[in-house]
């Protein structure tokens, strides 16, 4: 999905409401967007009926979150709504929607001075998720007056309740849940210093013509990772099919005291839609993964067959037989190889062997280990990411994704793209093992080396984020994303 700047997005706007779409309409499909996101956040979190307070600035993110609330009260939700000014300040689209939200009968209050906050925050709100609609994308400068003094509530009640920012969040000041943005999504919601802020990125479609996002310039090295691009990825399967045309991918890992690694990379494979998939672990961790994992055929020496993609790495261990096996995949496999872990490490000294392989190659490094095969500090790539991941997969000719908060694709050439699902939940002990499996398991399948891994960094963050809602992020645990993965697929293909 193409990634465009706040300047662009309100360019597209004007260009649709002048080609004949109503602004009225426009914030109506937004705001509308906007409860569906919100009763959707509402339900993955099992709060039933809970109360939500909008908090609404003067403008267009006022008039979004005017229509939101209107929406959910209407269904029964008990929706209120805070305002930092009063009824003869709004203008335009948003003062015809607080009107419809004032007939609709929506509870709402007007705090515009800093007293008025202050009473506020000593009372506190009962409301488990919180709207944040005080500053659109055109605002620049650090807040002030009233508006400073919400987001302080906001920003106080973050720890309680669920918070919900519409567009982006105010002033990047507002430590949201989730970001509800409207059309495409905007550069700066995607800048490393704004994650922390933006928390999940979810797009609503407020029907803007296709001609007029294909001819927006956009941002020219960057894709968001959605999950309508993602859906032709999994097309509806013959009645007829068999396990055979499904791609039977090779997972080669584990060793004594860490048997977890391979077992649950091997289980995601399976659960990521492969027909068949093989393990080959050491003799002294067959007895332990084996059982574990009735559906996947492990064996404790190589085993013959003809792989689809083969998965390298995962809880091997830093030794001179991980690298040989390393090695010898890049001479000889001819279907896709993802290197994960271990095996990225062992590679170091050997780079151009990576770069010359025959078969495609995927890498799934974290930060230390981007850092080790190139001979950095991990603290020197995360300070340029996308500049990193791009040169990493020109030099290597392969699809590098570089791990963690808004996980980085690239392949050779100009293709990168930023996904934004996911939480930091998933900063356990397994989770990147359960992604290489996945990837695997994806490639497996025929779906291309890039298409594969953008696809499995997805999956693997919306797995996250509903093992999260359901557990808690403090309580998550690897395995959880596997038993979550079917879910995630819904998402994706409706079979």
């Amino acid at each position: 999905m193409k990634i465009v700047t706040s300047e662009e997005m309100r360019e597209l706007d004007r260009l649709t409401i002048a080609s004949g779409i109503a602004g009225e309409e426009l914030m109506l499909v937004a705001g509308e967007g906007l409860a569906d996101a919100i009763r959707g956040l509402a339900d993955r979190n099992q709060l039933v009926d809970t109360p939500i307070l909008f908090i609404a600035g003067k403008g267009n993110n006022g008039g979004d979150a005017f229509v939101a609330a209107r929406c959910l009260h209407e269904d029964g939700w008990p929706a209120e709504c805070w305002m930092v000014s009063h009824e003869g300040q709004l203008k335009g689209d948003a003062l015809i929607h607080f009107k419809q939200m004032k007939k609709a009968g929506v509870p709402f209050e007007v705090l515009e001075s800093s007293e008025d906050w202050q009473h506020a925050a000593l009372c506190g709100t009962d409301a488990e998720i919180i709207v944040d609609g005080l500053l659109g994308t055109g605002t620049s400068g650090e807040p002030h007056g009233v508006i400073s003094d919400a987001i302080q509530f906001i920003d106080a009640h973050a720890d309680r309740a669920l918070i919900v920012a519409i567009d982006e969040p105010s002033a990047m000041a507002v430590r949201a849940d989730l970001t509800v943005t409207m059309g495409l999504p905007k550069t700066g919601s995607l800048q490393p210093e704004n994650l922390d802020f933006v928390g999940n990125l979810e797009v609503v479609d407020i029907d803007i013509p296709p001609s007029l996002i294909d001819a927006a310039e956009g941002e020219p090295e960057l894709e968001f990772i959605h999950s309508s691009e993602l859906a032709p990825l999994f097309p509806r399967r013959s009645r007829t099919a068999h396990k055979g045309e499904f791609g039977h991918v090779l997972c080669i890992g584990g060793s004594k005291g860490f048997s977890g690694a391979i077992t649950m990379a091997s289980s995601a494979a399976t659960r990521s839609g492969a027909g068949l998939v093989s393990a080959f672990v050491p003799e002294a961790i067959h007895s332990l993964v084996a059982p574990v994992i009735p559906e996947v055929m492990v064996h404790s020496s190589m085993p013959e067959g003809k792989w689809t993609s083969v998965l390298v790495g995962c809880g091997m261990g830093r030794s001179a037989t991980t690298r040989e096996q390393a090695l010898q995949l890049l001479e000889t496999s001819s279907a896709p190889v993802v290197i994960d872990a271990d095996a990225i490490t062992v590679l170091a000294d050997h780079v151009e062997a990576i770069a010359a392989a025959k078969c495609s190659v995927i890498l799934t490094p974290h930060p230390g280990e981007f850092a080790t095969l190139f001979g950095l500090k991990a603290d020197d790539v995360q300070e340029d990411r996308l500049g990193m991941v791009k040169l990493a997969a020109n030099k290597l000719n392969a699809v590098v994704i570089l791990k963690g908060a808004g996980t980085v694709v690239a392949a050779p050439g100009n293709s990168t793209a930023i996904n934004m699902t996911g939480n930091p939940g998933m900063a356990t002990g397994g989770s990147g093992d359960v992604l290489a499996g996945i990837i695997a398991g994806l490639a497996g399948q025929g779906i291309a080396p890039f298409q594969a891994a953008c696809a499995g960094v997805w999956l693997h963050g919306r797995a996250g984020d509903l093992a999260a809602a359901e557990k808690s992020q403090v309580s998550l645990i690897a395995p959880d994303l596997i038993e979550k993965l079917p879910e995630a697929f819904r998402d994706v293909s409706c079979r």
